[in-house]
């Protein structure tokens, strides 16, 4: 974190669980925080103190109403520390099927798979430790064949570990997108260092970006109401036979997506779950 000041944000969950925590931080991701700590009954966010606009929070918050539980919060100013500089130095080497690893830096003596990914592991999600990037992950080997030789896109990207994949896999060009500046920033520095620069062009910026051309493969790893919002624009922008994967939601999300999918003429193909989260993959019918 380079700022000197920072907002702890507090969100209490009543009641609470890990499974509604997920809730509330797949809500908040888009919002510009740095980082998150789960401290029973709260979540805890680090947003610079520039950043911190609590009225939208509110607004995020509010949108959680009628899920079975109840969320209040109220922020504390704190001087400016690493919060992900012990995380990362417990960050473990992520395995997917035998066929992909995810690993940091400081992870030595570690055995290859097919498939090796170095990241710079950040309190997001995007690292792979995530049940829905796993979730993306395997999807993306069940769909090697679409993926190789073709235009990617990465919408969500966190620090790109998909898009990296998907370059590694094959992929004749990738782009990797994310609202969040950080996340962008920290996408590029992970492009470059898996070597993977002349495949994938990171940007900074929203779904409005896709126009930039057609894709083959999207991969959306984003939050429901962000997916329901977007999936007109993914459709437009995918070409005929075209492949989406999505996560980021829970399996009790999966009838709407799927039904609104299904009305913008998508073939749904098949579900994946881990731990409650879903993965769906469709194709493009027109």
């Amino acid at each position: 974190m380079n700022s000197l000041e920072y907002i702890e944000v507090s969100v209490r969950i009543t009641p609470f669980s890990e499974e509604n925590a997920d809730i509330v931080l797949a809500e908040i991701a888009a919002l510009p925080y740095e980082s998150f700590v789960t401290e029973e009954p709260f979540l805890k966010g680090y947003i610079p103190k520039e950043l911190y606009r609590p009225s939208e929070l509110k607004v995020v918050l509010s949108g959680l109403e009628g899920l079975g539980f109840s969320v209040d919060f109220h922020a504390n100013l704190v001087q400016g520390t690493n919060w992900n500089k012990d995380w990362e130095s417990r960050f473990e080497p992520i395995v997917v099927d035998g066929k992909v690893t995810v690993k940091a830096s400081f992870n030595k003596n570690v055995r290859k798979t097919r498939f090796n990914i170095w990241i710079d592991p950040k309190m997001a999600f995007g690292t792979g430790y995530h049940q829905t990037t796993f979730l993306m992950m395997q999807a993306m080997l069940r769909s090697e064949a679409a993926i190789r030789g073709r235009t990617v896109l990465d919408m969500g990207c966190g620090t790109a570990v998909l898009g990296i994949l998907a370059a590694k896999m094959g992929a004749e060009k990738v782009y990797a997108i994310d609202i969040d500046a950080v996340a962008a920033h920290s996408a590029w520095n992970n492009v470059h260092w898996n070597r993977v620069a002349r495949k994938v062009e990171t940007y900074c910026g929203d779904a409005s970006l896709l126009q930039m051309g057609k894709y083959d493969v999207i991969l959306a790893n984003i939050n429901r109401n962000i997916l329901l919002q977007d999936l007109p624009t993914y459709v437009r922008s995918l070409r005929r036979g075209g492949t989406l994967l999505l996560s980021g939601f829970f399996t009790a999300d999966v009838p709407l997506l799927r039904q609104t999918a299904e009305n913008l003429h998508l073939i749904y193909q098949e579900q994946s779950v881990r731990e409650d989260w879903a993965c769906l993959r469709f194709t493009h019918s027109r």
